[in-house]
């Protein structure tokens, strides 16, 4: 299951519209990746692990609302939620939507809306779920959206929601997944050239519908496999802004939790990372090590050649990965502290059955489709971009200074902070050597140490204390206070940070 969850929780993707009527039925769609039966394997137990049962293998749009123009079809809801977020409620907007976009057959891209509750004038954050393949919808109801879905089926609201900083975007995508829907196999993505191109058309098409929110200060965010996802959307935004494509967005930074980025370095830290939390023993971790090679090969391989190289790369990576689960047993490997119980390590089974209510569909004007909270087929489409580095477009942002932070939690095997900050140290750009020899200093919250940090110039890496793969789900109050630290350039606080002995 090796970076299966890397893979897990991101948003968007966009494509060419001709007709409806050209449209192939999704029961006859082809292969069109050099499909690995273990990916098609590991996206189904990614599925059940977190209890989730998609009645659909992609989101075709059976049923859907029609929506005829390339442009933003959107409509206000409200959710009854429990409690009271504060005396502004009425003045909150709540938005979902639909983008036909431009670059596809017949795609249709939904997201949602929150204004912030604080001031329209804060940032505009956009959050990306990866999977890849998974809604956004999962990290909305259980990580950082403005409320919280019991499995009652009630709304609570979300004291640490990041709406509380910022209006923020929750995106499906890539097409097919979540809400997002198209009827031809020729909008699928295959790579971060398709997906980031969709992103960048969602959202010239969002600042047309809002424009009132084109100089608000813009934030790209996500985790797992969004560490693919990001760096590519924000190089095409800043390459969009510098070629005056369209709308100029206001891109300040991006910020990447518990990411996939750099595969080759990545990959090589899992041995380690399960060393040092004797997940395994002094003599598994001699042997695993001799995976190692073969495994940062393949990688290289599939960065040459692509194609069937990289699907090889995706079976020889994770068997590394598959070893250490042999040994580790009914491990989380999103949160080592826990044991997955049966299949599921976690349960996000309201999610289906709230979402697929029709009360809820029609508050949302998604018609009658059903949502498909994680798309296999999605998944197996992009296979061949899995070990791919998507880390070789952010040093070119960095020194045009758009900010950038990578974190993660601590507990977390798939991405974790180990193999994060390999890639982060080894990264090359004018502020390396600096950046290295930056102390390490607590983040802290009320008080308490919540993590270590370090930063200098646009570049900060944070290691989470007590947080698994979802960082906002495990310590969401931290994360609030990260995301606003971060934002207001002020994570390094010295009224908060404590230097400590290099770690």
């Amino acid at each position: 299951m090796a970076s299966t969850f890397c893979q897990n929780l991101c948003l968007l993707s966009l494509f060419v519209l001709f007709s409806v009527s050209s449209a192939k039925p999704i029961s006859h769609w082809k292969d069109q990746s050099p499909s690995s039966s273990q990916a098609k394997l590991q996206a189904e137990k990614l599925i059940r692990g977190l209890n989730l049962f998609p009645k659909d293998a992609i989101n075709a749009g059976d049923n859907a609302p029609a929506v005829e123009t390339s442009k933003i079809v959107e409509k206000q809801f409200r959710f009854p939620v429990l409690g009271e977020p504060g005396p502004s409620i009425q003045e909150f907007g709540h938005h979902a939507g639909y983008y036909k976009l431009p670059h596809a057959v017949s795609a249709r891209m939904f997201y949602l809306f929150f204004e912030s509750r604080n001031s329209k004038k804060d940032p505009v954050v956009i959050w990306l779920t990866g999977g890849p393949g998974c809604s956004s919808e999962l990290a909305l109801f259980y990580e950082n959206g403005p409320f919280h879905l019991t499995k009652n089926l009630s709304l609570v609201w979300n004291d640490y929601g990041w709406d509380k900083a910022s209006n923020i975007l929750f995106v499906d995508q890539p097409t097919g997944t979540g809400f997002s829907y198209t009827s031809d196999e020729n909008d699928l993505r295959h790579n971060e050239t398709g997906v980031s191109n969709d992103l960048y058309d969602f959202l010239q098409g969002f600042f047309k519908q809002h424009p009132e929110y084109v100089e608000n200060d813009f934030y790209i965010t996500g985790e797992s496999y969004a560490g693919h996802y990001i760096p590519a959307f924000a190089v095409r935004v800043h390459q969009g802004n510098k070629a005056k494509e369209g709308i100029h967005v206001n891109l300040k930074g991006f910020a990447i939790g518990n990411g996939l980025t750099d595969p080759e370095i990545q990959y090589q830290a899992y041995p380690d990372y399960a060393l040092n939390t004797s997940i395994i023993t002094q003599s598994d971790y001699v042997d695993i090590k001799k995976l190692v090679p073969s495994c940062v090969q393949a990688i290289k391989r599939c960065g040459s050649k692509g194609g069937d190289a990289c699907v090889d790369s995706f079976d020889t990576c994770n068997t590394l990965f598959d070893q250490i689960l042999s040994i580790a047993g009914n491990i989380n490997y999103y949160d080592i502290r826990k044991e997955c119980k049966g299949e599921l390590c976690y349960d996000f089974s309201a999610v289906e059955t709230f979402l697929n209510q029709k009360t809820v569909r029609d508050a949302l004007g998604v018609g009658n489709i059903d949502f498909v909270s994680c798309s296999t087929e999605v998944y197996d489409a992009m296979i061949t971009d899995w070990m791919r580095n998507l880390e070789v477009g952010i040093p070119a942002l960095l020194e045009d200074g758009i900010k950038v932070l990578i974190y993660a939690g601590e507990y977390d095997l798939i991405c974790n902070w180990l193999g994060n900050s390999n890639w982060v140290h080894a990264m090359k750009w004018s502020g390396q050597k600096e950046f290295g020899a930056a102390p390490t200093v607590s983040f802290m919250v009320d008080g308490v140490e919540a993590g270590q940090l370090k930063n200098h110039g646009p570049l900060a890496f944070l290691k989470v204390h007590n947080a698994g793969h979802m960082v906002p789900m495990d310590q969401p109050k931290a994360s609030l206070q990260m995301l606003q630290n971060w934002m207001q350039g002020k994570l390094a606080s010295s009224k908060t940070a404590e230097r400590l002995a290099p770690q």
